[in-house]
């Protein structure tokens, strides 16, 4: 008896790590991979005659320009969103991890606080910054770089400016956690060898960071190609991007199959890319660790 309890004790310890992961593995499963099975499951299979059918009759209408189009637009979107938040955000997080002092905590709490709020209120704060009477229309009329209001609004800068805006957090942190652990004695040591600031960013700092730049950029990248609540509010309905046109196609009332099958379609397109951008960060990592040799 007692060696039966024993073993059920051990059983227990072994098992309890995923007996406290088991709830939000089963939401998981729950919230997400079954609505994507659904998904996949009502592109492919066509209710007819009372039996269900496999048929490719929702992706036939999806291979035309406009459609490719747009998932081409949404790449492109989600790529200069990650680009610039790259180029914002390590100079941001190296200034925090190495200027920062005492005050980094506080810098990074400035830095995320404001999402603590609604995200609709960022949305309609940022039309009072680029409406024609705006904040940013006074400052450019003040200072004599424009003469009439520029009509921000409604543009794919808006539209870019706002993801910026929401997903330079993401970049960010991974780049400052990986700089507030880098060995400082690396960069006197390059300094001392006579290498000037650019070659020891180029052949000690950038090596040794890039699978954070990796990791912010895929983090900023995979989001911000299905946005949509962005383009709508802050682009005005003059572009069409992923997430606009799925969430059109899926409210419809004959059209949800074929909103299924675009979303499938733009899954494959993303993860197309995020290959090919994987594959380009290896071959950079590569060529970088080749020229310390």
């Amino acid at each position: 008896m007692y060696a039966l309890f024993h073993k059920i004790q051990q059983k227990t310890r072994q098992e309890s790590s995923f007996a406290i992961g088991s709830p939000a593995l089963i939401w998981q499963i729950i919230f997400f991979y079954l609505p994507l099975l659904l998904m996949l499951g009502s592109s492919l299979f066509t209710l007819s005659e009372g039996s269900v059918k496999l048929s490719f009759e929702n992706f036939a209408p999806l291979f035309s320009t406009a459609h490719l189009s747009v998932i081409f637009s949404s790449i492109s979107l989600a790529l200069c969103t990650a680009l610039i938040s790259l180029l914002i955000a390590y100079p941001l997080a190296h200034f925090i991890a190495f200027r920062g002092g005492r005050y980094k905590t506080l810098m990074l709490f400035f830095l995320i606080v404001p999402f603590w709020t609604n995200f609709l209120l960022h949305v309609y704060a940022w039309f009072f910054v680029l409406e024609r009477e705006g904040f940013l229309n006074t400052v450019l009329k003040s200072v004599g770089l424009i003469q009439e209001p520029i009509h921000f609004l409604n543009s794919i800068f808006a539209v870019i400016l706002m993801m910026v805006y929401c997903y330079l957090p993401f970049m960010v942190l991974p780049i400052f956690s990986t700089l507030e652990r880098f060995d400082r004695h690396l960069l006197e040591v390059s300094n001392d060898l006579g290498a000037s600031w650019k070659e020891t960013f180029r052949k000690v700092m950038l090596p040794l960071t890039l699978p954070a730049v990796r990791a912010g950029f895929f983090l900023v990248f995979i989001p911000a190609f299905g946005e949509f609540i962005i383009p709508e509010l802050m682009g005005g309905d003059k572009r069409y991007f992923v997430g606009n046109v799925i969430s059109q196609y899926v409210l419809g009332k004959e059209t949800g199959g074929m909103g299924a099958a675009f979303m499938v379609l733009s899954c494959l397109s993303l993860i197309g890319t995020v290959t090919l951008v994987y594959f380009s960060f290896k071959r950079i990592s590569k060529a970088l660790l080749r020229g310390l040799k």
